[in-house]
């Protein structure tokens, strides 16, 4: 079967091609059946007329010599010339009937057994009147004996007609036979090739679907081109221009926060400084009032300092989750790294952290996945309170592996469940005390476990706050 490259026409005429071959390979085994049909009904009938030849010809030539015998005896009784007549046409016309049933099959030796009679009896027939009266007892033996041979080549006809019959027994269960074993594999082939176009047909779907979800999950380093009819390429030809366009807008969007940080990085430098000179009376001495003023202003500004630099790290993080170096890594040891990276901070807050469960190995980006778990360790960390344990539970499916992460605070608020992956978003259960976040975190984490191919979920049930990791087991 040709494949894809070679594919000309579009899905419509190749869809349209495949179901006229399936349906031509169906026709063409329902007309060989009806050809066959006629072939044996046909040889039904010639049997059928062959066997009444053979049967009527068998009763005909009993007739012929039941009429010889009666002509051929009273002529000799009455030495009467017509009656002699009578005898020579009805052992004409048996002879006709000895050449029918010889045409039909009956051996030649029986035929020649009663021709040889024929000319015994025929014979006697001729002599003086004399001896008219011996000639004929001698005849009546004769047609005894011509009697015995009828008897055997009416059995020779009926062996004939049942011999005739046989055959075309076995010559109808012989086609019976081969008419299903042609519709058997008619219909394996037409199955066969309704799966193989079937698969053919829909291999390009699935890679014009792959592409798509490719675009939805902002994978565009990856050129698409799909082979395939010429309707699946134009769709693949449209795909490849809105890749390269969304690859456009996304460099765009990227240059676009790169000098926007920028422009503002630098006037929010000179301001903060400008406000440092008057915290310190550079330009004169402050009163009270003037001094809350300008505390105001500098936590503000480091505020806006703060925004402008997660927007910066979110927008690279973005980038950075398309570009994975993916290597075989043991989910325990690397969540311990974290654990452990992060050792003071949870320590500081009187917290103890569990990591247990299957010791699973996947095929990730280590440097990513550990970025993302150590996020949300940090969120943990930050949300728990004193004296709580956070847990870390590893454990797998066929397909899957699952990171679930539970901590010890108040939980997420019902409200804020739908946006907490939502860039710069902050719940409503913020911890006191506490310096304000800024609501990238969780969206980060979605990006890296997302390039992944995997996700992140947060779970229904308590106490505090539970998510789960869901990962690919093959790359």
């Amino acid at each position: 079967m040709a494949n894809f490259k070679s594919a000309r026409g579009s899905f419509q005429q190749l869809l349209l091609f495949a179901f006229l071959l399936i349906t031509a390979l169906l026709v063409g085994v329902a007309l060989r059946s009806v050809f066959q049909y006629d072939a044996l009904m046909t040889q039904s009938r010639d049997a059928a007329s062959r066997a009444l030849a053979l049967s009527g010809a068998a009763q005909s030539l009993a007739e012929r010599s039941a009429a010889m015998e009666r002509a051929g005896r009273q002529s000799l009784v009455l030495n009467d010339a017509v009656l002699r007549r009578r005898f020579d046409d009805a052992a004409r016309d048996a002879q006709n009937v000895l050449e029918r049933l010889g045409d039909n099959g009956v051996p030649r030796t029986s035929i020649d057994v009663w021709r040889m009679q024929l000319d015994a009896m025929t014979r006697l027939l001729v002599g003086s009147p004399d001896t008219a009266l011996a000639r004929e007892t001698t005849l009546a033996m004769q047609f005894r004996d011509l009697d015995a041979v009828n008897t055997e080549i009416a059995q020779q006809a009926q062996t004939q007609i049942e011999a005739q019959n046989t055959a075309l027994s076995t010559r109808i269960e012989d086609a019976r036979t081969r008419l299903m074993r042609q519709v058997l594999a008619a219909s394996a082939l037409a199955v066969a090739l309704a799966l193989a176009f079937g698969v053919w047909l829909a291999r390009p779907f699935k890679r014009l679907e792959r592409a798509i979800v490719g675009l939805g999950e902002n994978r565009l380093d990856v050129p698409i081109d799909i082979r395939g009819p010429a309707d699946v390429r134009r769709v693949s030809q449209q795909l490849e221009w809105l890749r390269l366009r969304l690859t456009e807008l996304d460099a765009d969007k990227a240059r676009f926060l790169r000098h926007v940080s920028h422009e503002l990085k630098t006037p929010l430098a000179a301001l903060r400084e400008g406000i440092s000179l008057l915290e310190d009376g550079v330009t004169g001495a402050l009163n009270p009032a003037q001094r809350e003023v300008a505390q105001i202003l500098q936590q503000n500004a480091i505020s806006l300092q703060s925004q402008i630099e997660a927007l910066l790290r979110f927008n690279a993080a973005a980038f950075e989750a398309r570009d994975l170096h993916r290597q075989r890594t043991a989910l325990l040891p690397l969540i311990e790294e974290q654990v452990e990276a992060q050792r003071l901070q949870w320590q500081a807050h009187g917290l103890q952290v569990q990591v247990e469960g299957e010791p699973l190995s996947i095929t990730v980006d280590p440097a990513k996945l550990g970025t993302a778990l150590a996020n949300l360790l940090s969120n943990a960390i930050r949300f728990s309170e004193r004296g709580g344990t956070i847990r870390f539970d590893v454990s797998g499916t066929p397909d899957t592996a699952r990171i679930d992460i539970a901590d010890a605070g108040p939980g997420i608020a019902e409200g804020d469940r739908d946006r907490i992956f939502e860039p710069f978003y902050r719940g409503e259960r913020q911890p006191e005390h506490a310096v304000k976040g800024t609501g990238i975190g969780l969206s980060i984490v979605q990006e890296y476990i997302g390039a992944h191919g995997g996700r992140i979920a947060l779970l229904p049930d308590g106490p505090g706050a539970r998510f789960r990791i869901e990962l690919p087991r093959s790359a």
